[in-house]
């Protein structure tokens, strides 16, 4: 569910946004792309020329690029209009002008970055970013050009655009991949929410040694039966034996190694469950553990994880983007016609799907196989899981397009131990991955060298 070709997945998501980004650049003209023409290659200089030239002026030098008013504005209407068409709500537009060159100036400096990380952009990955693009927008490639021309674009500059895209799509996606970091208490902790959410309980074999602390017992006693514990859990560290050390020195039950017995985590004191949460069997937990009866040392002998169950649901869609000659507004209506036609029997959700979906499940029909949650995108995911059986969705919008939606079926599965941290891996990277993005960018900005000139005019 992972493949680029399904674009609404939310592993792809990041990637898919490109070119989903640069069709509606072309969409709206090629000079509303957000970066201007040759930017990571040409000189100050030139750049400075080209802007006293064309009455424009400079608000920004970051490294040796400059951001003009005219690169702001274009991104502030940009902006505007996206969010005139999804009924978002903006910031006053002084605050919103600042955000739009906070957004150019940390572009300016990852573009840096990237080039100075060696990272390129061939020309053959950029002629296929090119088809694709076209072929989005149901143009070939010299029809592209075409249409540029007849636009007043120019195509080297709408290629220099594209080149930059995907280099801060590239540098970002590699560095901040390499910077998530998942270990196995965040795995673990994110399974205990989710079993606790269901209802599930695991199963732990625990053994001890406890060393005893009378109810009477003064601080000093106290500190001295800690001592002891930390001791022996030090000449467990240095590879005494834990059953040998039940016997000669546990003030609980010796019997079976001091073991507890499977018993279910709701059973047992939630301070033993928390401490041997994150082991491994025959792993021994790092730090004593203090109740009412003393100083514990504690060993996880075995562990049955709870089983998870989700609702999956297998669901088909169609997919129409706006393009230059397709307005959102018009592929809503078209897909609406789509619905109408599939309602009153005069054709198949799935000829349909194949025949107009522009999405890589078109060939089948449209059919996404077997989805868990979380997989698609929230938009997309929050409009099927509101769908009845065999029911066909009014036009979603989604940040891919415009889908027509029908659920084929839905079952309960059980996730394997394996499955389980999969899909916990998966969610947390997902959670994870803005976070640490913007850490990444706040630290390549910091490293860079910015002046800011004029303010962009209002």
């Amino acid at each position: 569910m992972t493949s680029p070709d399904r674009p609404i997945t939310r592993a792809g998501s990041r990637r898919l946004a490109l070119a989903l980004h640069l069709a509606a650049c072309l969409a709206a003209g090629a000079s509303l792309c957000p970066l201007a023409a040759a930017q990571a290659v040409s000189a100050p200089a030139e750049r400075q020329e080209a802007a006293r030239q064309s009455a424009d002026y400079i608000v920004a030098i970051v490294n040796r690029e400059l951001v003009t008013n005219s690169e702001v504005q274009a991104r502030l209407q940009r902006v505007e209009a996206e969010a005139g068409r999804s009924g978002a709500q903006l910031p006053g537009r002084d605050v919103l002008l600042r955000e739009v060159l906070d957004q150019l100036i940390d572009e300016r400096a990852q573009l840096t970055h990237a080039a100075e990380s060696g990272l390129r952009i061939d020309e053959a990955e950029l002629d296929r970013t090119v088809a694709s693009v076209a072929a989005q927008n149901q143009l070939s490639v010299s029809e592209l050009r075409e249409r540029l021309r007849a636009d007043g674009q120019d195509y080297a500059r709408f290629r220099d655009n594209l080149r930059d895209r995907l280099a801060l799509e590239r540098v970002r996606e590699r560095d901040v991949q390499a910077r998530l970091r998942i270990v196995d208490a965040d795995i673990e902790n994110w399974l205990a929410r989710e079993r606790e959410k269901a209802g599930a309980v695991n199963e732990y074999n625990i053994a001890q040694i406890l060393i005893a602390v009378p109810e009477t017992a003064t601080p000093a006693e106290a500190a001295a039966r800690r001592a002891q514990a930390v001791s022996v859990l030090q000449r467990l560290k240095a590879g005494e034996d834990f059953g040998a050390l039940v016997k000669s020195v546990s003030q609980a039950s010796k019997a079976n190694n001091g073991e507890l017995g499977l018993r279910r985590g709701d059973a047992l004191p939630d301070l033993f469950v928390e401490a041997v949460r994150p082991l491994f069997a025959g792993e021994v937990a790092p730090q004593v553990v203090r109740s009412g009866a003393g100083f514990h040392i504690l060993k996880l002998v075995e562990r049955r994880d709870a089983a998870l169950s989700v609702t999956q649901t297998r669901a088909r869609h169609i997919l129409l983007r706006p393009s230059p000659g397709s307005s959102e507004t018009m592929v809503i209506r078209r897909l609406e016609e789509f619905r109408q036609r599939i309602a009153a029997g005069r054709a198949r959700f799935d000829e349909l799907a194949r025949q107009h979906s522009e999405d890589g499940s078109a060939p089948g029909g449209g059919d996404l196989g077997w989805a868990s949650p979380g997989q698609f995108v929230p938009e997309f995911e929050q409009a099927m899981q509101s769908l009845a059986l065999n029911e066909v969705s009014a036009p979603v919008v989604s940040r891919f397009g415009v889908h027509l939606i029908q659920v084929l079926e839905r079952k309960q599965v059980s996730l394997d131990v394996r499955q389980q941290r999969e899909a916990a891996r998966a969610a947390l990277r997902e959670q994870k991955y803005e976070e640490t993005y913007l850490e990444w960018a706040r630290e390549v900005r910091a490293r860079a060298y910015v002046e800011l000139r004029e303010p962009p005019g209002l």
